[in-house]
């Protein structure tokens, strides 16, 4: 039996939603063990100039606990 914990992580790209997602779980790999999933919680744009120069998105990321 294994028990899991959910985190809440915010990851920001200024390419696209996938990037920062891929960004987010990348850098919460390398600080928490046993990452098993993420669902993206909210989406967000920063406009300047009337045009999108960065992609957020807040994401819930599920890790197993050692045992």
């Amino acid at each position: 039996m294994s028990v899991a914990r959910v985190t809440e992580i915010s990851a920001t790209s200024t390419t696209g939603f996938e990037d920062a997602v891929r960004v987010g779980i990348k850098r919460a790999s390398e600080t928490l063990r046993g990452v098993r999933s993420a669902w993206v919680k909210e989406q967000q744009v920063r406009v300047e100039d009337g045009g999108v120069i960065e992609y957020q998105v807040n994401m819930m990321v599920t890790f197993v606990l050692d045992d």
